[in-house]
C-alpha cells in the first residue's frame, strides 16, 4: 500500500472517530441533566482549558500565544469565535437535557448548507445551480417543520447558525486546532471560573455536592471536548473535502437515532417529511461534490 493510501485510510479513521464521539455526546450529557446547562458549560470551558494546557506543556508549544497576544485584531476575532462556540455548546447541552436531541441533530444536518449560504453572503462565493437547489430544498424543509409543528425549530437553526459563523470567523484568523481551541478557552475561562466560584459561594455549585459520577463527568468534559476536535483536525489534513463532507453526517445520524430509539422523542410523519426534504438537499449537495471530485481526479 502506498504512503498516500495509508495516510488517507488513517485520515478516514481519525475523522470517523471524531464524528463517532460527537454522535455519542447525548449519552455523556444526559446523566448531568440535574445540573443547569450554564453550569455544565462553565465546567466544560474550565476543564477544556486545563486539558489543552497540559498538552501544550508536554509539547512546549507556547510561541504562538505571545504572537497572538500582540495582535489585537486576532484577539477580537477569537473573542467573538469563543462566544459563538460557547453559545453553541450551551444550546446543545440544554437541548439534550430538555429531550430535544432530534431537533439538535437537525442543526448539524443543515450546517453544511448554512456554510454554503454564509460563503455566498460574506465571502462572495458563487453558488452553483445544484448548491442553490440544495439550499432551497433545505429551506423548504425548515419551512415545512415550522408550519406543521407550529413553531420555528430555533434549536436547530441556532446550532447551525452559531457553528457556521464560528467557522467563518476561524477562516479570518486561522490557528491550528489545538492552538485555536486553547486561545478560545483562555479568553473565556476567567468568566467561566468566576461564575463557578460565585455559584460555589452561594451553595448552588454542583461540583463536590453530588455523586462521584457527576463530578467525574464534569471534570471529563474537557477531555471529551478536545479529543474529537484534535482527531478531526488530524483527519481533515489527510482527506479531501468531498470525503470529509460525507463522513460528517455520521454525528447527526447517530444523534437522531439516539433521540428516537433510546430517548423515545417524537418523530412522526410531519417530522419525517421535513427531515426528508433536508436529507434530499444533503444528498444533492454531497453527490454534486463527489461528482466534481471524481471528474477532477479523472
Amino acid at each position: 500500500m502506498s504512503m498516500s493510501n495509508q495516510e488517507t485510510r488513517r485520515g478516514v479513521l481519525y475523522a470517523v472517530a471524531a464524528f463517532f464521539i460527537w454522535g455519542l455526546f447525548p449519552l455523556y450529557w444526559k446523566p448531568l441533566a440535574h445540573v443547569p446547562a450554564l453550569q455544565i458549560l462553565c465546567h466544560r470551558i474550565v476543564w477544556s482549558a486545563v486539558f489543552v494546557t497540559g498538552i501544550l506543556l508536554i509539547q512546549r508549544n507556547w510561541a504562538w500565544l505571545g504572537d497572538s497576544l500582540r495582535q489585537p485584531a486576532r484577539l477580537r476575532v477569537f473573542a467573538l469565535s469563543s462566544l459563538l462556540l460557547s453559545t453553541n455548546w450551551l444550546i446543545y447541552i440544554w437541548a439534550v437535557n430538555e429531550n430535544r436531541v432530534v431537533e439538535a441533530s437537525l442543526g448539524y444536518f443543515i450546517n453544511p448548507l448554512v456554510n454554503v449560504l454564509l460563503g455566498r453572503v460574506f465571502l462572495g462565493e458563487r453558488l452553483t445551480p445544484v448548491q442553490a437547489s440544495a439550499v432551497g430544498l433545505a429551506t423548504l424543509g425548515v419551512g415545512w417543520l415550522t408550519l406543521s409543528l407550529g413553531s420555528v425549530p430555533w434549536v436547530a437553526l441556532s446550532l447551525a447558525g452559531s457553528f457556521g459563523v464560528y467557522g467563518l470567523l476561524r477562516k479570518r484568523a486561522p490557528l491550528p486546532s489545538l492552538e485555536g481551541l486553547a486561545l478560545e478557552t483562555y479568553l473565556i475561562t476567567p468568566f467561566a471560573l468566576l461564575a463557578l466560584l460565585v455559584l460555589h459561594w452561594q451553595g448552588a455549585g454542583a461540583f463536590g455536592h453530588g455523586s462521584g459520577l457527576s463530578d467525574g463527568l464534569l471534570m471529563g468534559a474537557g477531555v471529551v471536548t478536545a479529543v474529537p476536535l484534535l482527531l478531526f483536525a488530524s483527519g481533515a489534513r489527510r482527506l479531501t473535502l468531498a470525503t470529509l463532507g460525507l463522513i460528517q453526517y455520521v454525528g447527526p445520524t447517530m444523534q437522531l437515532l439516539l433521540g428516537v430509539w433510546l430517548y423515545h422523542e417524537p418523530f412522526g410523519a410531519v417530522r419525517a417529511i421535513g427531515f426528508g426534504l433536508i436529507w434530499a438537499a444533503l444528498a444533492l449537495y454531497s453527490g454534486h461534490g463527489l461528482l466534481a471530485y471524481w471528474k477532477t481526479r479523472r
